[in-house]
């Protein structure tokens, strides 16, 4: 991999069935290089939450890549977790580094808000996330345009992350000013995810 290209950010899906998805994961990262995978689960059910944690902790540490939960602070040290990814913006970053620690990986998705990642970053987070970049019915709307990142990657120096319905053509547009992307449902919703994620790989130059 290149060292001025984008790395890669994996998504899990937000629910998966874990006889099927650990191997389904050990094949994509068997396939490429990612750096960190976020457990994302739509469900508040602690115990599927915990299972999952333990599955995907397993593949994740086989192939050495970092895992970080969302939101669910208190499972990263009980699941031997590599941190935690935080949805509220600056809010809870400071707290989070509190309870873990300096060596745990703090991230915060920060939407379209360039105040929000500078305060996120300011409180001590590891990487800032900001999406959707692509054309979403979901959440707002409101897209992360390219000025942000341009700005972002010029301006401050802590990791930006591209998320939210990426294309090739917006990875192929993105990449020069975004240090990782985040990739999940791009790939996880097709026929073959190990292809799908070759091709947004393939598209970043």
């Amino acid at each position: 991999m290149s060292e001025d290209r984008p790395q890669l950010y994996l998504l899990t899906p937000p629910s998966f069935d874990l006889e099927v998805f650990p191997q389904l994961l050990a094949r994509v990262l068997g396939a490429q290089e990612v750096a960190c995978i976020r457990l994302g689960l739509a469900t508040k059910d602690e115990d599927k939450v915990m299972r999952a944690a333990d599955a995907v902790r397993q593949i994740a540490h086989e192939f050495d890549v970092a895992l970080v939960i969302e939101n669910h602070i208190a499972l990263v040290e009980r699941h031997g977790l590599d941190g935690v990814h935080l949805t509220d913006g600056a809010r809870t970053v400071r707290y989070a580094r509190k309870e873990l620690g300096t060596e745990a990986i703090v991230g915060s998705f920060c939407g379209a808000s360039q105040h929000d990642g500078m305060s996120a970053g300011e409180a001590g987070a590891d990487y800032i996330c900001f999406g959707p970049v692509g054309e979403t019915g979901l959440g707002t709307g409101t897209r992360a345009d390219r000025d942000l990142f341009q700005w972002w990657s010029e301006v401050i120096e802590v990791p930006v992350v591209a998320e939210g319905a990426l294309t090739e053509a917006l990875v192929r547009d993105f990449a020069p000013v975004t240090d990782f992307f985040a990739v999940g449902e791009e790939i996880w919703t097709t026929e073959d995810p190990v292809a799908a994620l070759g091709r947004l790989v393939a598209a970043m130059g």
